[in-house]
């Protein structure tokens, strides 16, 4: 099958974005564009770590009600959550009940700010894990990278729940780290181009 398709506008997209409305605007929008902003970083590695076992069209359904929950994913507030907190959480209808991902984004925005404090951003981490061009796999033919597996190692071994091989590779994807738009997609264009202008914080 290919993995492109033409939208309702004649634009061709990855095919993945044809599945249900919703995903068009966070493709053409958000996906694959270099993000450098910490609190939008640390929204998506919580919410990929939600993801998992689950599919994506949940979870961006519950976005806005994942923001109201953890506190716009400021993580130095999210650090300061108790268990009163968790209890509350887990009867929140807008967001996925689950206890151990809750507690693991309680528990990662603790590691978030140990890592602000060494390395300056969590953005000047992340980015530091940016593949080399000719390391990338071909677009959308892997699930995980050895920067995505080297990135998750880290991570783990400093502490952070939920943040498997996968689910790093999955917001390496999205944050604009890889561009993974399909060849011949009309926006793996753009997002190169938003890479060109992008001033990386990571520095290897």
């Amino acid at each position: 099958m290919s993995p492109l398709f033409t939208g309702p506008d004649g634009q061709v997209r990855c095919r993945w974005c044809a599945g249900v409305p919703e995903f068009l605007p966070y493709h053409d929008r958000e996906w694959g564009f270099p993000v450098a902003d910490d609190t939008r970083l640390f929204e998506k590695i919580c919410l990929e770590g939600f993801q998992s076992g689950l599919s994506w069209r949940t979870i961006l359904n519950k976005r806005e009600g994942f923001r109201q929950a953890f506190a716009g994913f400021d993580f130095r507030r999210i650090a300061r959550f108790s268990e009163a907190d968790v209890a509350s959480l887990l009867q929140d209808p807008g967001i996925v009940r689950h206890r151990g991902k809750i507690e693991a984004v309680i528990h990662n925005a603790a590691r978030a700010q140990e890592l602000v404090a060494e390395a300056g951003s969590l953005a000047a981490f992340f980015w530091a894990f940016e593949p080399r061009g000719q390391d990338l796999p071909e677009p959308q033919t892997a699930s995980t990278t050895p920067e995505s597996i080297a990135l998750s190692k880290e991570l783990k071994r400093r502490g952070w729940k939920f943040v498997g091989p996968t689910t790093v590779f999955a917001f390496m994807q999205a944050m604009g780290l890889v561009n993974d738009h399909a060849i011949g997609c009309e926006w793996r264009q753009q997002a190169a181009d938003a890479r060109t202008r992008f001033k990386s914080p990571g520095q290897r």
